[in-house]
């Protein structure tokens, strides 16, 4: 299973995310779940997509949440994607 983080350099909310996400990540049995971490700027597709919405976090290819990470429910989505 894949969190992804999309958001682009300089970006402080992404900064704010990154943490969030790689805390909630390590939380899990290794192997069982892989962080990745792409940059809009990279995919025009995403940039369209997310410009205005960075930083945006994906559970296995879905969308999970914008902005802000509360960590607790990614906890809780990414618990039940594995199930």
């Amino acid at each position: 299973m894949i969190v992804t983080l999309l958001g682009k350099p300089g970006c402080h909310l992404c900064d704010d995310a990154r943490t969030v996400v790689e805390d909630v990540v390590a939380g899990f049995p290794a192997g069982s779940v892989e962080f990745e971490e792409r940059s809009i700027l990279d995919d025009a597709d995403l940039l369209e997509r997310y410009a205005d919405d960075i930083p945006v976090v994906l559970v296995a290819g879905r969308v999970h949440t914008y902005w802000r990470v509360d960590p607790d429910r990614l906890r809780r989505t990414v618990a039940d994607a594995l199930a």
